[in-house]
């Protein structure tokens, strides 16, 4: 069960706007208390602060991230719906739900309400912080913003930029959100919210987490029956993903936190990478891609991992050979398992 710290303090965001309190963070927290073996893992975009929905076999007693020896912590983000303040958290200006009222937020936002939490539970130094995805541009973040409170790193399928074509289907996906009738400009009924626009939306993204081999090899082609009716297997399970997704998540969180990917550049007010990341050369990094994933590929971490290098930062990198795509580290499989056990072990 998630726990819930009220911040009565504003926060000042990116965008120059300002956030009232109080600001909420849900987190939940794993194994006996440590402040000096503490685990920070970042979510991705539409996960939680439970890992036990969504890393069950990565993290607890006797797994990779075990809980035995080191005390773990996960956040929900900022503009999130699973219980940090976001779109649909009630305004304490108006006593009603923020919804597009609530300001545009980015990745470093995110990271500096975690790092409220982490000064609220006494840790100085995070013995490692671990993210894939858009948890591992948190991960960067940090490694940028508080080198000095970071001693490890584990970087997954992620980018330090989004590009033009990362960009191009998250607007898609926001597109087919703010025209569905029922969006309503951001002021539908929580009973009766955008459905068709999200299911769209994540069924774009769904396409991207997985990998044309997968594809190619889980689904058959189906039968033809000479309609518009869903005759492919691939087809049946898009439409399954994108419905279910809408019956656990809020639409406008969605906007606001792809709106986040989009603006994410780790080298910005800095010029390159290697500005950016300069001053955490004695972070010692685990970077890890996979060969199928075409969302975040291979290039972007490695470039990455050559940035960290040319500052002299200790950095173990691995491209694995998944056939799963980006969401490979979302899978139980034992590479990932056995590089992350054997990376915080080595610690």
């Amino acid at each position: 069960m998630s726990e819930l710290l009220e911040i009565k303090k504003e926060l000042k965001l990116d965008s120059g706007k300002i956030l009232k309190p109080p600001i909420k963070v849900a987190y939940n927290t794993y194994g006996k208390y440590n402040k000096d073996r503490a685990i920070l893992i970042c979510h991705a975009l539409t996960g939680s602060s439970d890992v036990n929905e969504w890393w069950d076999f990565m993290v607890g007693k006797g797994k990779p991230i075990d809980t035995e020896k080191y005390f773990v912590i996960c956040s929900n983000v900022l503009g999130s719906c699973y219980g940090t303040t976001g779109p649909t958290s009630i305004n304490p200006e108006t006593g009603k739900p923020y919804r597009l009222s609530f300001p545009i937020i980015t990745i470093n936002d995110m990271v500096k309400l975690q790092k409220q939490l982490i000064d609220y539970l006494e840790i100085k130094k995070l013995y490692s912080i671990i993210g894939g995805s858009m948890g591992g541009m948190q991960v960067l973040q940090w490694c940028k913003t508080y080198p000095e409170m970071i001693n490890s790193a584990i970087i997954i399928a992620t980018t330090f930029k989004h590009n033009a074509y990362q960009i191009a289907f998250n607007e898609v996906g926001r597109f087919a959100i703010m025209n569905d009738p029922k969006w309503n400009n951001g002021n539908y009924s929580f009973d009766n919210p955008p459905e068709n626009g999200l299911s769209i939306a994540r069924m774009i993204g769904h396409i991207t987490y997985l990998s044309e081999e997968l594809m190619e090899k889980k689904f058959g082609k189906g039968i033809k029956k000479f309609d518009f009716s869903i005759d492919t297997e691939i087809g049946s399970y898009l439409h399954y993903q994108g419905f279910k997704f809408t019956k656990r998540f809020d639409a406008n969180s969605y906007l606001y936190l792809t709106k986040a990917l989009d603006y994410f550049d780790i080298s910005e007010g800095c010029g390159s990478i290697e500005e950016a990341l300069i001053n955490s050369n004695k972070i010692k990094y685990l970077i890890v891609s996979f060969t199928s994933d075409w969302l975040y590929p291979p290039e972007q971490s490695k470039r990455i991992a050559q940035a960290l290098l040319s500052v002299d930062a200790d950095i173990s990198y691995i491209n694995l050979n998944e056939p799963f795509g980006h969401d490979s580290f979302l899978l139980d499989r034992e590479p990932l398992k056995i590089v992350i056990k054997n990376f915080l072990e080595s610690l």
